[in-house]
C-alpha cells in the first residue's frame, strides 16, 4: 500500500486543519491527541511522508530517533518526566492513521501488557 496523501496528519501539516502545534522543527510536529487515553496524549509526526517504521528505510534511523526524542522532551517539558512513547505499525495492531506517529502518554498509571 502506498501512503495517502489525504490523511488527517497530512491535511494537518498541511495547515488544512487548524490544529494547535505544542511543538515543530524542520523534521516533525506535535500536538495534543483529540481523543486522549491519558491526561497527557500527545502525537508526534514527522514531516516526511512515512506510513509506519515498517515503511523507514534506513537512512531514516536518525528520524526515528529524532521522533522519539522529542516525545520524551515534550513529555517532561509538560510536566511528566515519565511517559511512555508508542507507535503502531499496522491495522492489526490499531494503528487507524497511516502516517507514523509517535503517541506520548503519561499521567496515569498504564498496565503492561498493553491492549
Amino acid at each position: 500500500m502506498t501512503y495517502d496523501p489525504t490523511n488527517v496528519f497530512a491535511r494537518i501539516l498541511r495547515r488544512e486543519i487548524p490544529t494547535p502545534w505544542l511543538h515543530e522543527d524542520e523534521h516533525c510536529i506535535a500536538f495534543r491527541d483529540i481523543a486522549p487515553q491519558a491526561p497527557l496524549h500527545v502525537l508526534v509526526i514527522p514531516k516526511k511522508p512515512l506510513r509506519n517504521v515498517a515503511d523507514a528505510g534506513p537512512d531514516d534511523a536518525t528520524l526515528l530517533g529524532h521522533l522519539l526524542r522529542v516525545g520524551a522532551a515534550l513529555a517532561k517539558q509538560l510536566g511528566y518526566p515519565d511517559a511512555r512513547l508508542v507507535t503502531n505499525n499496522g491495522a492489526g495492531v490499531g494503528q487507524t492513521v497511516f502516517h507514523l506517529h509517535v503517541h506520548v502518554l503519561a499521567g496515569r498509571s498504564l498496565a503492561w501488557p498493553p491492549g
